[in-house]
């Protein structure tokens, strides 16, 4: 694989913040405050299938002041927001794993995360996890950030790690990459080929948001597992107004109606195929990675963890955990995810 192309030229240096509401104003002597900060800046992105496009990077930045900063990515539906702060109290999509006496502890790094490239629904275009590495590497410019201590990725997010590491080895001392391969398995490829074909039918109906919700509610049975399915659902049906109704389909239903209120239909339809564009040589990559998988994961097996650390050529490390939550046990085994992040980060030793 050739790597890489030109870097992306920043459209504007400056960076535009959002309005920053600063750390309490009397830390206690000797006590590190973090604080946090949104802002975003323009880019002209080339593309690997879509040229180069003006994109708008938008960022969150939070933890001690000159701090070792630690990027953070999940999934396609991950944002910029990863953890409550003092600043933005909302809890952020990863709030488990980071935030005061986790690995992750804004009081000891600095924790900057991204809205993806097309997360907004604004780029109708083919996106490839290596324009979203050439994004990171774009913001650390912008920001001033010449290497970063770790990328953690999870998910989408360890493949844009991947090839992050790939295409600029330079801006990451390590990478932890959980539950993301060096490519797509077919039979995940599949069953995003089938959600993506229930929004195209939604939309020949007029109906976006139920074939979104749809799609969504496919997802969700590829990210869990039986075993979990059968713990929570093993009761028997009802017939309600003349139908049968599944015990798992309330749960379903709400998947599916909160990811349509937060997902435009075409961010979702351009990050789905994004995963499955996604191709990297392990034997490229120069920077040392941790690979952690799942047992029991049907949309990143094992045996692919496996192959992607072996292609690593010794610059690779492979953690496994046997959990029933499938491909979402890092957003539910948030302990054991932080004693391998303390392992890989903090030199601990601490066993997976």
């Amino acid at each position: 694989m050739a790597v890489p192309t030109d870097p992306p030229r920043v459209a504007n240096a400056a960076v535009q913040p959002d309005p920053a509401i600063a750390a309490p104003a009397t830390p206690s002597p000797g006590v590190a405050v973090p604080c946090a900060r949104r802002g975003e800046a323009a880019v002209d992105l080339p593309m690997r299938h879509a040229g180069t496009r003006r994109v708008v990077l938008r960022y969150e930045l939070q933890g001690v002041e000159d701090g070792p900063v630690v990027f953070v990515a999940g999934g396609i539906s991950a944002h910029r927001h990863v953890a409550a702060s003092d600043a933005f109290p909302e809890p952020g999509w990863a709030n488990a794993l980071a935030g005061p006496e986790r690995t992750l502890d804004p009081r000891r790094y600095r924790l900057l995360a991204f809205d993806y490239v097309g997360a907004d629904g604004r780029l109708d275009a083919p996106i490839d996890t290596a324009d979203q590495a050439d994004a990171v590497a774009a913001l650390l410019d912008v920001l001033g950030i010449g290497r970063l201590q770790a990328f953690v990725g999870y998910s989408y997010g360890a493949m844009v790690g991947l090839q992050l590491a790939l295409r600029h080895p330079p801006r990451l001392h390590r990478l932890v990459a959980v539950s993301g391969a060096h490519r797509p398995h077919p039979y995940a490829s599949a069953w995003r080929a089938l959600q993506r074909r229930a929004v195209a039918l939604g939309q020949l109906q007029c109906a976006d948001a139920q074939g979104l919700a749809l799609a969504r509610q496919f997802a969700m049975l590829s990210y869990r597992t039986p075993e979990e399915f059968g713990e929570r659902f093993d009761v028997a049906p009802q017939i309600l107004n003349g139908r049968v109704r599944c015990a798992a389909e309330d749960y379903l239903d709400v998947a599916g109606t909160r990811y349509v209120a937060r997902t435009p239909v075409d961010a979702f339809l351009r990050l789905s195929e994004s995963i499955d564009l996604h191709r990297i040589d392990p034997s490229q990559v120069q920077v040392p990675v941790t690979v952690v998988a799942v047992e029991g994961d049907r949309l990143v097996p094992l045996s692919d963890s496996v192959a992607l650390v072996e292609g690593l050529a010794g610059r690779g490390q492979l953690r496994v955990l046997r959990s029933p939550y499938g491909h979402d046990a890092f957003l539910k085994e948030t302990d054991r995810i932080d004693l391998i992040l303390a392992a890989v980060l903090r030199g601990t030793g601490a066993p997976a």
